[in-house]
């Protein structure tokens, strides 16, 4: 039985245990925008201050695979399974960043024949293609996405030198990104993590001198600049990222000339340099990460520039320190794109 556990509700399976106004009471999931019981209480959306990992589904969106993708691929979380088909952005492009709401997956900037600032939108319910509902606002490629209970962001990133831009834009409604803060400094390839608090960017290259350790936290109640919070294991950038409900992962990359396969896991309740907890099936740079409720996956990548693209998606547990292993294929080669999950 699958157990999630928010900051008000603990759910299981069709049921949630509630912390109500009056006390602790259960309610069916199916009611839960319904129950009066917890009316005195000012939630932002049905999902009560939703964590970032899912229980159904992870998605790839997007990526290179000669030439740039459009394609949407969706994997089972529950069995290790391959990945098929289910729909198509509205533009083919890589270097893009990932959202994940409650009910829809976002890819947003990146590139193709130029640098590219829309945002998409697909829906987790249906399988279909997606929509463009906004843009960031600058163009810019290998930025990164995080994800509030409300908001998807875009950190960093760079058309061509690396940008301190956070950009934010609801879920709620369809409209274009605001600049809401700066990283601590501009970098691309940085990869995103999300705690129920705050947005993390980690690593990532600032262009003008070697890659960089930095992890970057900026919390989700205020638009605030993010602080330097604590450093990875090895400087590297276009790596993958994950989360937990207590830590982030940073996975891959490339770290100068050199691709590593590296497992980096850091807390989100204190501040300090990661620790190496395992390695991925083969070493690889340009990937997406996904997170489950208790495991992270790291799809495609590449092995090189310009050859070597990946189909692999690789699976690393959440509740011991393990290396990962290969649990299934994307429906084609391709490094540089974007992950979500439901």
């Amino acid at each position: 039985m699958a157990i999630k556990i928010y900051p008000n509700r603990i759910e299981f399976e069709r049921y949630s245990l509630i912390i109500g106004c009056n006390g602790l009471f259960v309610s069916s999931n199916a009611d839960l925008s319904n129950t009066s019981a917890y009316a005195c209480l000012t939630f932002p959306d049905r999902t009560f201050g939703s964590i970032f990992q899912g229980t159904v589904a992870g998605y790839t969106t997007g990526g290179y695979s000669v030439p740039y993708s459009n394609v949407i691929d969706k994997f089972p979380f529950a069995v290790n399974s391959s990945a098929t088909s289910v729909g198509n952005l509205t533009i083919s492009r890589g270097d893009l960043s990932g959202q994940s709401s409650s009910i829809f997956g976002y890819s947003s900037g990146g590139f193709a024949s130029d640098y590219c600032n829309q945002i998409d939108k697909f829906s987790f319910a249906s399988n279909g293609n997606a929509t463009s509902v906004g843009v960031l606002t600058q163009s810019r490629r290998v930025q990164t996405g995080q994800s509030s209970a409300v908001s998807g962001y875009a950190s960093g990133g760079g058309n061509p030198a690396g940008v301190t831009t956070i950009d934010k834009f609801p879920f709620a409604t369809d409209t274009n990104a605001v600049s809401v803060a700066n990283l601590s400094e501009g970098r691309r390839g940085s990869t995103g993590q999300s705690s129920s608090l705050s947005g993390y960017t980690s690593g990532g290259n600032p262009v003008s001198v070697p890659d960089t350790t930095r992890i970057d936290k900026f919390p989700f109640a205020t638009d605030t600049n993010a602080v330097c919070v604590g450093s990875l294991s090895q400087s590297r950038w276009v790596t993958a990222g994950q989360s937990s409900v207590s830590h982030g992962y940073t996975t891959g990359g490339y770290s100068g000339p050199s691709k590593v396969n590296t497992i980096d896991k850091f807390p989100f309740t204190s501040e300090g340099t990661a620790s190496s907890v395992g390695t991925l099936s083969q070493q690889r740079g340009y990937m997406a990460g996904q997170s489950s409720s208790v495991a992270g996956y790291t799809s495609g990548g590449g092995e090189g520039v310009p050859v070597g693209n990946v189909n692999k998606i690789d699976k690393h547990p959440f509740s011991i320190d393990s290396s990962a292993t290969c649990i299934g294929a994307l429906t084609q080669a391709r490094r540089i794109s974007a992950g979500q999950q439901v």
